[in-house]
Order: C-alpha cells, then structure tokens, then sequence
C-alpha cells in the first residue's frame, strides 16, 4: 500500500465548469484543463514566476470588485472565475488592453515576419476592437536596432511583455538584457549597447510574442504559407535537442524548438539555432573528388568513384583503419561497418571517445538535473562546451536551492561522498577528457548507491553529438572483426570533425591511402587520396542517441546536393556480394533486434521515449598502464611547464566557421590559468602573455580561472596551433 502523501485539491468554477486541481496550480493552467482559454502575452511558465505585465489574461473573480491578472493567481477552493468569454467585465478589459497594445504598434503586418505566426494579431482578431479610435500619428523610433549580429530588434513593435529580459535574468542568467527608462518611455536594451552575446540569446527571438525580436537569418526570407516545419532533432550536440526546421523550396531558413521537457524544455543554444546555414557553404564539396599528381584534385563520376573506393578496400587486403567523428548516424556506422566487415575482412576503428554502457543503470532523463537538490559536475571541461543545455539545467537546479559542486579532478572528497550517498534526488555529470570517463562515472554511481534511487542520475557528456550510437552501431557490424592492423594501408576518414582532428591528419601521414567523406574542400586538401562528398545532420534521415541514451529520429528536412551516405554505401556494398539498404528504416530494422529490443523505426517518434534502467554490470577492467613518474615538487612545477589542455569550444568547428552570424560569438585568442599559477607569474586577466612549446610560440590574452585545476593551461583548439603538451607561459 502506497504511503505516499496525495496533493491537497482545490475546487472551483471557471466559466461554471467545475474543477478539480492540486492546490496552488496556476489559473491559466486550470482553466486549461477546464477547455477554457485565458489569452497571455507575458505569461510563460519557463521564465519564473508570473508579473502580470501585459493584462491580457483579465478574469473576473467572485467576491473582488476589480478584474484580476489572471496569470498572478493560483487555484483555491470555492473561487469562482469567469473570463471574457462570459464576462462582459472581463471582455471589456481585454478588449481595453488590446486597444493600448496597438495604440502605437505598427500596422505594418504584410512586411512583418512575424505575421501570419503572431499571437498579437490573432488575438486581436479574436478579442480585440473592430476599428480604432486613435487618429494622432504613431510613435516612430529607429529600427531595426541589431541586438547583436543574429537578433535585430523593432522597438516601435515591442509591447514589453518583458518575456526577454526575465529570460536574460531568470533562465540564461547572463543579466544582459535590460529595460531602460520608464513608463511609455521604457526600452528594451543591452547594458552600453553591447551586442548580446552568450549560448542562448536566441531564444529570445522565439519567446517573442510580436515581431519586436526576430532572427537576421529569417528576415524578409519567407511567408508562413510558403514554408514546411520538419521535426527533427539538432546534430551538433549529444543533448539531441528536439527542433523543427523551417524551409522553403527544399533549403533551411530557420531553427525552432520543439519543447521536449525532458530534454531540452523548449530552449535551444545558439549553435544549434543559426548554424543550419553551413548546408550551403560555398567550399561545400558536390562532387567526387580524386587526387592526381601534380594537378591536385579532379572530379570523377559517381561510378567511377565507387570503383576507385573499391579498388582501395580489396587492394588494403584487410589492413584498414577507419576514423570516425561520431556525428554519424546509427545506420551509416552500421552500413560502413558491415561493409567493410564483409568486404576487407578485419579491419579497425577510431572511435570518436569512450562510452560505457554500465552507465544505463544509472539512465535518467535531464529534466532530473532540474529537480535536484545536489549537482556534482566532475571534469575539467567546461559544460556549456560540450552540452550546453545541460548547464541550463544545473542552473535551473541551482535557481531552485540545489548545491551545486564542481570537482575538476574526478576526486571526491569525503564529506561531499557522504552528502551523495544519503541523498535521494542527486546528480553527477561528467564532463572531462581522458577515456574510460564514462566507466569511471558508472562505478562511483555504482559504489553511492544511486541504482535504487530514481531520482538520481548520471550523465557522461561526450564531446560528440552521436558517440553513444556511432559505437554500438560499429560493435554490432563489426563481430569480433576488429584489428590493429600495421601498417596501414587504408585509413577512411568519415565526417567533417574527424576530417579536422589533428591526430587523425597524422595518422594519414602514415597511412599508404587516404579515402576522406567530407562535406568540405579545406579538411581534406593535402592529404586524402580519394574524396567522397558527404551530408549533414539536416540532409539525412536516421536516428542519433543522445547522452541519456534516448534514440531520437533524424528526418531530411533540406534536400543535399550529393547523394546520402547510405545510398552510396548500399551501391559499393553490393560491389562486394553485401546486402545494405539505402533506406534508413530498413537499417534500423535491422540494428534494433540487436540493440534496441526491436523497437520499430516508426515507434521512434516525434517525442522518443527514455529506456528504463538496466541491471548494473561492472565494466570491464581497464588495460594496465604504466605507471607515471613521481610529480616535480610543487616549486617548480607552478614556476615551470604548464599542462596544455585544448578544449573544442560550443562556438567552433565546421558549421560555426561557415556561419557569419555567429563569428562575434567565436572564443577569444586567450590562455586561461588557474589563480594559483597566475599569481606565481604575476599575470593579470587581460595581460598579453607568450605561450612556448617545442620552439613554438603564441602570443594571447590571459584569462585567471576560479576554477580550473592548478598546472593547467587550456586553450581553444582553432588558437593552440603547433603547441604540444607542456607550454611554458611568460608575461609579454
């Protein structure tokens, strides 16, 4: 028999239906739930408590004289509400406020791009007055004002509903949103007109109710009824954010959310939202590619393509390494894989990281974060780099009164132990470089005792937007085929991020040949022998799983000038007897028996289902390493070498650099020191400081860290260059 303590209800009457909800539900909600409508403008449940700015929601309540917001209340026993649709009260009032609202708005609706989408102008269809009584002219004010490169923002049709600025205070926290003056006077702005920067602005463009805030992207590019919304989910993460992308005639114009509250609770970062224009880069490669001597690289036939791509994998006689970039989808990892299982024999990969399965005993979905009351983020790296949404979520949590702990070097402390251990809604994520990150996290789950615990979790951030699928994917194809080989005759090099990964560029030094897929001409130049064009995230259809472990469904929602992988894996299988479809749902099919229990391509959804928690397994023991000299004394090691740690930031890569509206948002030219050994060099955040390493030298900006781990110097990949391991810094 259940213990558990039942809400206390409240019953009331909302236009004479009768309802019943928890106590203290909010009034729009329980009218909702009623089938009646009460119209918002400011109202949002997301950005913190209600204000009650706009007015629009005006109730009448029984026993007080005076129409109510009704977003500011709550549900009590015995109230009785109506609203406009039975009170002329209530009519009157919203009708009041609409005429305010479009006193001096613009009726500039046909050049809007907001219209046709907004709710001001279908409100005021509904409930607004037929005709105006203003005949003075409207106020005029400078527009668009450019909030930042990729947010312009229309004042004269701003109705400060303030759902942008509660966002910057109350969400994001980045405080840069503001309004300034007061009264008819009072102006949405940023603090000295700074352009608004972080990895979430965008979302205000969406919160909007009127055309006030809109994405440069989008502006005057298409009409509501000439565009297509494709639901699908954001490549560019692991978090899987669910969105929907908007096109016209077969090409991206803009990135919306899709509001999955277990995911990403209707927030998008700004990579995710305006970096959909790298489908359309200029140096997009669209045709094979073969290197000749002497004359760089001709194109060649599809045909003659797939036989050159033939004649490399018979030719390597098995010895075949592959580099994956983990933004591959399950199905093509598990067609390349099959083919080249059944075509070269073994073979080998580089996986993008390290997952770990042991980790499903501990699955949860994110929105667990948000409720937590303990948050113990392990790892050097920042989150925002790695899963943006994921800081969202710790941020939420910490809004809500949970502790929040960092620990940079994995190590616990006692006292933190004890307080994981006796918690019931506690959470750690993982958010580090090294392998074996994922098993590591799973046994410290493991020994806190977080199995039976539903309300904790454990999440490994993967640097990768696929990492978890692309590796079950490749195990499954692979059976026991998989070997080292020495040398190496053929390295095939898949997706853009692996393409640009440095270690892989010096692995195809050695390799005899190079075959590159790849979406761009400048990742593969001097180096690959054998080019094939490759897709993005927004061109295939497929599925990604995501860093809970949820398999989510990619759909096409731009039309590729090249042909998908798979239609081409399916054609150069059969060159080898091997059977590979170039349907997505026919691979899935095939993969699910054995990764997913069966689950259909179809059951997968718009709104894909959280796997329930599996058994615990420990992992398997990690191979012996060798065991490290002693460190120097801690002299000479503040005053000497510093560990270089690269970190890929959330505003870089392939898709970033393509997209000029997000250069403003790119990583400055700095090294970031930890306060200690900032202190010891006498080095000030701002100060020019020269980075040395094996003759090597950068000059950047110093920026001193509260948090980073004392010996460590971190630097942006695009900003390191040539610098390895240990780097000496000095002050300029």
């Amino acid at each position: 028999m259940s213990t558990a303590r039942q809400p206390e209800t409240a019953t009331l009457t909302i236009d004479g239906r009768a309802v019943e909800v928890p106590k203290g539900t909010g009034l729009v909600e329980t009218a909702a739930f009623a089938g009646v409508e009460i119209p918002v403008f400011c109202y949002e449940p997301r950005l913190g408590p209600p204000v009650g700015a706009c007015r629009m929601c005006l109730v009448e309540v029984e026993g007080i004289p005076k129409l109510q917001a009704g977003c500011t209340l709550t549900a009590q026993d015995g109230m009785v509400v109506r609203t406009a649709q039975t009170s002329a009260k209530a009519a009157e009032g919203q009708n009041a406020t609409l005429e305010f609202i479009l006193v001096n708005h613009p009726l500039d609706c046909p050049v809007c791009d907001k219209g046709g989408e907004c709710p001001l102008q279908d409100l005021t269809f509904r409930w607004g007055p037929g005709a105006s009584r203003m005949t003075f002219p409207k106020r005029t004010l400078e527009k668009p004002i450019p909030l930042s490169p990729a947010i312009s923002l229309d004042r004269e049709r701003c109705i400060l509903c303030y759902r942008c600025t509660r966002f910057s205070e109350n969400v994001s926290e980045d405080g840069q949103l503001v309004a300034r003056n007061r009264g008819a006077l009072s102006l949405i702005t940023t603090f000295e007109d700074e352009p608004y920067s972080g990895p979430f602005t965008g979302n205000v463009t969406e919160l909007c109710p009127v055309g006030a805030l809109l994405p440069t992207q989008y502006r005057f590019e298409a009409r509501p009824w000439e565009i297509q919304n494709v639901p699908t989910v954001c490549g560019l993460c692991p978090v899987g954010c669910n969105i929907s992308v908007t096109t016209r005639e077969g090409k991206a114009k803009r990135v919306l959310s899709r509001n999955h509250p277990e995911v990403d609770q209707g927030w998008l970062c700004d990579k995710g939202r305006f970096a959909f224009g790298h489908v359309a880069a200029e140096d997009r490669i669209r045709e094979p590619l073969e290197r000749v001597r002497r004359r760089g690289f001709a194109p060649l036939s599809w045909d003659a393509a797939l036989e050159r791509a033939e004649a490399l994998i018979r030719g390597a006689e098995g010895r075949i390494v592959t580099a994956l970039s983990g933004s591959e989808t399950v199905e093509q990892t598990y067609a390349l894989g099959k083919l080249l299982r059944a075509g070269a024999g073994a073979h080998s990969a580089v996986l993008p990281e390290a997952t770990s399965t042991a980790l499903d005993a501990f699955r949860a979905p994110l929105s667990t974060i948000g409720g937590a009351e303990l948050v113990v983020v392990l790892g050097d790296e920042a989150v925002t780099d790695r899963a943006p949404i994921v800081d969202l979520w710790i941020t939420q949590a910490r809004r809500n009164g949970a502790a929040v702990e960092r620990v940079a070097d994995g190590k616990l402390p006692r006292a933190l132990t004890e307080r994981l251990r006796a918690s019931e809604r506690a959470v750690l994520v993982w958010s580090g470089r090294g392998g074996g990150g994922g098993d590591r996290l799973a046994e410290l789950a493991h020994a806190l005792g977080f199995e039976g615990k539903p309300g904790c979790g454990a999440f490994h951030l993967p640097a990768t937007p696929n990492a978890r699928g692309v590796a079950d994917a490749w195990a499954a194809a692979a059976e026991g085929t998989e070997q080292d080989p020495e040398p190496v005759s053929l390295l095939i090099v898949s997706g853009d991020e692996a393409a640009a990964d440095p270690a892989v560029r010096a692995m195809a030094e050695r390799a005899e040949h190079v075959l590159a897929i790849t979406m761009y001409h400048g990742l593969a130049v001097g180096w690959a022998d054998l080019v094939l064009p490759g897709t993005s995230y927004l061109e295939r259809d497929g599925s990604y799983v995501n860093l809970e472990g949820r398999v989510q469904r990619l759909r096409r929602a731009t039309i590729p000038p090249v042909p998908d992988e798979l239609a081409w894996l399916s054609q150069l299988a059969g060159r080898f007897g091997v059977e590979v479809s170039p349907h997505a749902a026919v691979v899935f099919a095939e993969l699910s028996e054995r990764l997913y229990e069966g689950l259909a391509y179809g059951e997968v959804g718009e709104r894909a289902p959280l796997p329930l928690r599996t058994p615990y397994a420990a992992p398997a023991p990690a191979p012996t390493q060798p065991t490290p000299p002693p460190p120097a004394p801690p002299a000479e090691h503040f005053l000497g070498n510093l560990r270089l740690q690269r970190y890929r930031p959330l505003f870089s890569g392939p898709a970033v650099e393509r997209t000029p509206e997000l250069q403003f948002q790119r990583p400055p030219a700095e090294v970031e020191l930890a306060a200690e050994d900032a202190d010891r060099r006498q080095i000030a955040s701002g100060d020019t400081v020269s980075v040395r390493s094996n003759g090597t030298a950068v000059e950047l900006r110093a920026r001193v860290s509260r948090v980073l781990a004392p010996g460590t110097a971190r630097i942006a990949e695009e900003h390191a260059g040539e610098l390895h391991r240990e780097v000496e810094v000095v002050k300029a």
